[in-house]
């Protein structure tokens, strides 16, 4: 079993950037594929990036292309996800999941554990 533990949320500027950080515990992080998702006010969760186990794949979602990047340090038991252009609809609680397999998915269905998530804003 693993805990996951979000960090880097915040207040942002249209433009701007945020990184966001998610630690892991508990397990052996590197035997997790990893993504990030988000869960806007009266919307579904939604699913932003994901990471294989070894870092050496990594999907983006179209909403975030170009903007947003994954990555993820095994030895620190950390992934990471960089937002640089922000959006005022980047507005969102941030949470990161693990799923026991070699590469992500884009459903939440397929992730068992979870953070408790981290709000991120951004103004326009």
């Amino acid at each position: 079993q693993v805990q996951l533990v979000e960090s880097g949320g915040g207040l942002g500027q249209a433009g701007g950037s945020l990184r966001l950080s998610c630690a892991a515990s508990g397990s052996t992080f590197v035997t997790y594929a990893m993504g990030w998702f988000r869960q806007a006010p009266g919307k579904e969760r939604e699913f932003v990036a994901g990471i294989s186990r070894s870092g050496g794949s990594t999907y983006i979602a179209d909403s975030v292309q170009g903007r947003f990047t994954i990555s993820r340090d095994n030895a620190k038991n950390t992934m990471y996800l960089q937002m640089n252009s922000l959006k005022p609809e980047d507005t969102a609680v941030y949470y990161c999941a693990a799923r026991d397999a070699y590469y992500m998915d884009k459903s939440p269905a397929y992730y068992k554990y979870w953070g408790q998530g981290t709000q991120v804003t951004v103004s326009s």
